[in-house]
């Protein structure tokens, strides 16, 4: 795997830290919180723009959405005691193929 995509991996991680912190702030009410969003949500766009000089803008965008969607979800499901229900699941699996299509179909 490139570093750049390495990159997009690690800006999608750091996606859902911002939207986990963004839920936390309370609408920017709360300092840390809202700090660790305004911290993550900064990174993430740096290491996106960084992977963007040499990855499709298209594919990597996406990738990048759809890893911060899809972790979302699935650390809510995981740590905040949001419903795990078969449609929702389906729905991240069919987002996370989706990532994997467009990472194998790149070129």
């Amino acid at each position: 795997m490139s570093l750049a995509w390495m990159l997009v991996l690690l800006a999608g991680v750091l996606e859902v830290g911002f939207a986990l912190s963004l839920k936390e702030s309370h609408g920017f009410t709360k300092l840390w919180p809202s700090v660790a969003a305004m911290a993550c949500g900064g990174a993430s766009f740096l290491l996106l723009t960084l992977a963007l000089k040499s990855l499709p803008v298209g594919t990597a965008y996406a990738v990048w959405t759809g890893l911060g969607a899809a972790g979302t979800v699935v650390v809510g499901i995981l740590v905040l005691d949001e419903p795990a229900s078969a449609g929702r699941l389906t729905s991240v699996a069919l987002v996370l193929a989706g990532i994997v299509g467009l990472k194998l179909y790149e070129t």
